[in-house]
């Protein structure tokens, strides 16, 4: 401090006023908004506050005397308590004034607190969501997805609209072979589309380890079309020739598996229909369609058709053949050939079904085949069982090709 004589009027240098506005008292931590809205996703902390150690039937000191001790200091530290306990800082209420401290009441478990480290940002509101509706049909062997409409898209173009379309692909499986997509709306971040799509040639095995994976695109004429969101729906959740619907928000793109069982790979399947017929005397063999075919050309389509046999064939007249189907892994064809043949003769006969892809200038590539007979197995030996059971009655069963095909000659 500066001294002054005698006299002299008292003066105070800038420093010394501002230290006796400002710091009036010991300098504490400014406390932060957080203090009084505090989250703890751990469990509460160890030490609640000075309040906390009293023991709940402590007796409360009478606020007269307490006030007539209390030093500026602690005046504040106890408004600031005041403060912290009004809002909740610690998980206490006020107490309804003079008498014993109510007890605390216990902490919520850790289980009910939300885990702030676990949180990630919400993609809905970012993507948009999707609405559909699945159904398999169970006796059809099909699977109908039926796409409604879209909300809240994500802006893709410049104009801050976007073109949506949707496809579906089942997970594992080649990409092109089990695609589907519906038509592309323009100019719209909330689409309807009230479009159906099937998949044909779906059996009970492939209810239970596929997944039905559904993506939303922006298509754009001048470069790639662009990725929006996609959800996937494991088939396991359906049931049996019940409608279920959904609305789900879409999420970012998920990797796809790269380590599928290859053991799992098909060649595709066929849709095959048999009856004999007592009016022809004759064996009616019906080639329906073919779903998910492997892609034999380079564009990834085949060119496909279909030979049949009944073996064995001694004058080589059996051979039958569909017509070409040109890029498509999924043909349909409904042609129906006619064997000639006495009913008592065909647990001596196979059938034999081969799929093929068709190339100019080249030979033609083998796609799958299948046999029916009295030395099949499975599926195909009850198909031709029934066939034979039951005259004049026409019976259709899916069947999946096999890349090998005992019996076959591999070229056309």
């Amino acid at each position: 401090m500066t001294l002054r004589r005698r006299g002299e009027k008292a003066t105070i240098s800038i420093q010394e006023h501002m230290a006796i506005d400002v710091c009036p008292g010991p300098i504490r931590p400014i406390k932060q908004i957080s203090d009084y809205f505090p989250r703890f996703p751990r469990g509460l902390p160890a030490a609640a506050g000075p309040r906390a150690a009293a023991p709940p039937d402590a007796p409360a000191r009478p606020a007269a005397a307490s006030a007539g001790r209390r030093s500026p200091s602690d005046g504040a530290r106890a408004d600031d308590e005041d403060v912290d306990q009004l809002f909740g800082a610690y998980g206490a209420s006020p107490g309804p004034g003079p008498g014993p401290s109510p007890a605390r009441p216990p902490a919520k478990p850790p289980e009910d607190q939300p885990d702030a480290d676990g949180y990630e940002s919400d993609d809905c509101t970012a993507l948009g969501t999707l609405d559909f509706s699945l159904l398999y049909d169970q006796e059809n062997n099909a699977l109908h997805c039926t796409i409604s409409k879209a909300k809240g898209l994500k802006p893709m173009d410049h104009n801050g609209l976007a073109d949506p379309y949707v496809k579906l692909h089942l997970l594992p499986g080649a990409s092109k072979a089990n695609k589907l997509r519906t038509k592309t709306l323009r100019n719209t971040l909330n689409p309807t589309w009230n479009e159906t799509l099937t998949y044909y040639g779906i059996t009970d095995e492939d209810m239970i380890r596929k997944t039905l994976r559904i993506s939303v695109c922006d298509e754009d004429k001048f470069r790639h079309n662009e990725f929006i969101g996609e959800t996937r729906v494991p088939l396991k959740k359906l049931k049996a020739n019940h409608t279920k619907t959904f609305s789900i928000c879409l999420e970012k793109q998920l990797p796809v598996d790269k380590t599928e069982d290859k053991s799992l790979e098909e060649r595709g399947r066929i849709l095959i229909s048999l009856k004999y017929s007592s009016q022809k005397q004759g064996l009616l063999v019906g080639i329906v369609r073919c779903a998910h075919l492997a892609a034999m050309d380079a564009n990834g389509y085949s060119d496909p058709y279909v030979k049949t046999y009944l073996k064995p064939d001694v004058d080589k007249k059996s051979k039958h053949k569909t017509a070409v189907k040109k890029k498509t892994l999924n043909p349909e064809f409904n042609e129906e050939f006619c064997y000639e043949i006495k009913h008592g003769d065909l647990a001596k006969k196979t059938l034999e079904v081969t799929v093929w892809d068709y190339d100019i200038g080249k030979s033609n590539d083998f796609i799958g085949g299948v046999v029916l007979g009295i030395n099949a197995k499975g599926e195909r030996l009850k198909h031709w069982f029934d066939c034979l059971k039951n005259k004049d009655k026409r019976i259709e069963r899916w069947h999946t090709l096999t890349n090998e095909l005992p019996g076959a000659v591999l070229s056309d």
